[in-house]
Formats: structure tokens, C-alpha cells, sequence
């Protein structure tokens, strides 16, 4: 039996969750989210405590099973504390600014870059190489992150680009390199 998914989900004060025929949601301090899930897939609700449960043993149920309480797990966690993503930029006159909600990034090209985040996510730039995108589905602010670092991923050979905050970059030797 999946061991992710036989862990029952903590609802902390202030949020509920509600099932309504596999449509989870789940509202709280931060927002509110919903998401539908497989019908297969029991989802409980008894108190503070969320449990899910699979009909068989089949490959495809023990797949859902451990999905479906991760989900849920990070929908009860987004909506009570957040998520956030931290990037920063590496490089001469690489820079970030914040203009209204748009993101304005300026990274060698010959165009200032704008990103404009969904409704529900928030970016912040606290100094010029650095941004934070914050919001409470951890989905949308991994995606937001990850199209951020799209513009100008790092290359290996001097490390430029836009990269996580303690991501690792591993460097190439040049040509000149024996």
C-alpha cells in the first residue's frame, strides 16, 4: 500500500475543505482552491483530518492514490501558509524591476523582457538580481518560476542566466581548456 497516500492530511485552524462528488475545496487565510479528482478515489473528510482511499490494487488506482493526497496536502498547505520560489539573476547589468504587477527583466537582449503573473500570484523584487514569486498553488508558482527562468537560463561556460536561488550550475572548461 502506498505510503504517501495512506498518511492522513492535518486541516489546521482557520481552513475548511469540502468534497463535493471529487471536487475538492479548500479555502483559508490565503486564497481559496479547487480541483476535481478521479472518481475512482475516496476522499473523506471526519473533523480536522483528510484521508484518501483506493478501491484495488490496480496499477493505475496506486498511482492516483498517493497523487491525489499530495495534491490535497499541498492545496491545505498553500491556502494556510503559501508557497514561494526564490530566483536570482547572474551576470553584468542583468537586472529585475518591478513595474505595477508586471515583472520587467533586463538580461542581454535587446528588449526589456515583461512578465505579467496570473491573478493569485504575487512577485516581489527585493534587489535587482533578486525575485521572489509567491502565491498559494504551489503548481502556478512553480510554472511562473520556471517561464521566469526561461528567458535566459544559466549557460555553463560563465555561469550567466537566471537560476534558483542554490541551484548548482555545473561549468564547462572553454576552448582553451586541456
Amino acid at each position: 500500500m502506498s505510503r504517501v497516500g495512506k498518511k492522513p492530511i492535518e486541516i489546521p485552524a482557520g481552513v475548511t475543505v469540502t468534497n463535493n462528488n471529487g471536487t475538492v475545496t479548500v479555502k483559508g487565510p490565503k486564497g481559496e482552491l479547487t480541483r476535481t479528482f478521479n472518481s475512482d478515489i475516496t476522499i473523506s473528510i471526519e473533523e480536522n483530518l483528510v484521508t484518501v482511499s483506493r478501491p484495488s490494487d490496480a496499477k493505475e488506482h496506486r498511482a492516483l492514490h498517493g497523487t491525489t493526497r499530495a495534491v490535497i496536502s499541498n492545496m491545505v498547505e498553500g491556502v494556510s501558509k503559501g508557497f514561494e520560489r526564490s530566483l536570482e539573476l547572474i551576470g553584468v547589468g542583468y537586472r529585475a524591476a518591478k513595474q505595477g504587477s508586471k515583472l520587467v527583466l533586463n538580461v542581454g537582449y535587446s528588449h526589456p523582457v515583461e512578465i505579467e503573473p496570473e491573478a493569485g500570484l504575487e512577485v516581489e523584487v527585493p534587489s535587482n538580481t533578486k525575485i521572489i514569486v509567491r502565491g498559494a498553488n504551489k503548481e502556478r508558482v512553480g510554472a511562473l518560476a520556471a517561464n521566469i527562468r526561461d528567458v535566459r537560463p544559466p549557460e555553463p561556460y560563465k555561469g550567466k542566466g537566471i537560476r534558483y536561488e542554490g541551484e548548482f550550475v555545473r561549468r564547462k572548461e572553454g576552448k582553451t581548456g586541456k
